[in-house]
C-alpha cells in the first residue's frame, strides 16, 4: 500500500494530473501564530501540484527563507530575492528559480535582507501594492501562486494580502490555535476593503493533528463548526517524516512519499484543485 501511495505522489510517469484552474490562483497562506505549519502547507502544497501537472510558483515573503530551505533554493546573502522585487522594482522573472528535481515549480527565494524591508517600504510609493505589480508583470503565467507569509501582521503580510485572491490558513489542533485568528480575519476584513476588495478566505487547513488527543477532536470540531464548507476534509496529521524532510532540502513529497503526511498534503492538494475548478477559480 505504501509502494502504491508513493507512485501515485511522486508521480514518475506524469499520467495522474490534478486539474488546472482556469485562471492563475494567487494563493496566501497566513496566520499571525509562528509554528502552525505556514511554510510546511507552503511547500508541500506547491510541490504536489506541480508533481501533478500545475505550474506553480512560490514566493517566499518570511525573512527566515524556511520555504527557500525546503525547496533546496540558494537564499544565502547576496542572492537575487524577494527584497529586490518589492524595494527596488526587479522584475520577479530575474529572481524566481527553478526547483531542482521537481518540473514545472519555480520559487522566488527570501534572503536576510528581507528583515529590513517591513521598515523601509513605509516610505515607498503604493507600498502595499509592491508585491501584487510584479506578480502581475510576471511574463509566464502560472496555476497557482503560493505567498508564503511571516508570522506577523506587518507591510509584508500586508502586501500578501494584496496579491492574493484567496486567503489559506492553517490551524494547528492546539487549544491557542483559535485565539490569534479573530485577528488575522479582523485585518483581512480591513484590507478586503480598503485595499483589495476581492480577497477571500476560501480555504482551512487543519494541521498537527494528533490522534490521540480529545483537544485535536474538539479543536477540529470547533473549526468546522464556525467556517463549515471552507474547511478542508483533508487534515495533516502530527508525523516525523513532515519534520525531518526540511533538513534535507526537500518537501515530504520527494522525502518519503508514502508517509501519512504526504498522503494528507497530496489529498489537501486534490481538494484544493477540486475546489478551483468547480467554482470557477477560487474555492
Amino acid at each position: 500500500m505504501e509502494a502504491l501511495r508513493a507512485v501515485q505522489i511522486l508521480n514518475p510517469s506524469g499520467e495522474i494530473t490534478m486539474p488546472r484552474p482556469d485562471h492563475p490562483r494567487v494563493l496566501c497562506v497566513a496566520n499571525q501564530k509562528g509554528g502552525v505549519g505556514k511554510t510546511t502547507t507552503t511547500v508541500n502544497l506547491a510541490v504536489a501540484l506541480a508533481l501533478h501537472g500545475n505550474r506553480v510558483l512560490v514566493v517566499d515573503l518570511d525573512p527566515q527563507g524556511n520555504a527557500s530551505t525546503g525547496l533546496n533554493v540558494p537564499h544565502h546573502a547576496g542572492v537575487p530575492d524577494v527584497y529586490d522585487c518589492l524595494i527596488d522594482n526587479v522584475p520577479l522573472s530575474e529572481v524566481a528559480q527553478a526547483v531542482e528535481g521537481i518540473p514545472n515549480l519555480f520559487c522566488v527565494p527570501a534572503t536576510i535582507d528581507l528583515a529590513g524591508a517591513e521598515i523601509e517600504l513605509v516610505s515607498v510609493v503604493a507600498r502595499e501594492s509592491r508585491l501584487a505589480r510584479a506578480i502581475a508583470a510576471h511574463p509566464e503565467k502560472f496555476d497557482y501562486v503560493f505567498i508564503d507569509c511571516p508570522p506577523s501582521l506587518g507591510l509584508l503580510t500586508v502586501n500578501a494580502l494584496c496579491a492574493a485572491q484567496e486567503v489559506l490558513i492553517p490551524i494547528q489542533c492546539e487549544y491557542y490555535a483559535l485565539e490569534g485568528l479573530n485577528q488575522l480575519i479582523n485585518n483581512i476584513n480591513l484590507v478586503r476593503q480598503h485595499l483589495n476588495p476581492t480577497l477571500d478566505v476560501s480555504t482551512i487547513l487543519l494541521t498537527m493533528y494528533d490522534r490521540r488527543t480529545r483537544l485535536a477532536d474538539a479543536v477540529e470540531q470547533d473549526v468546522r463548526n464556525h467556517f463549515g464548507t471552507k474547511v478542508l476534509n483533508a487534515v495533516i496529521p502530527r508525523n516525523v517524516r513532515v519534520s525531518e524532510a526540511p533538513s534535507y532540502g526537500q518537501s515530504v513529497m520527494t522525502y518519503d512519499p508514502g508517509s501519512r503526511g504526504a498522503t494528507s498534503y497530496f489529498e489537501a492538494a486534490l481538494e484544493i484543485a477540486m475546489r478551483g475548478v468547480s467554482t470557477g477559480g477560487t474555492a
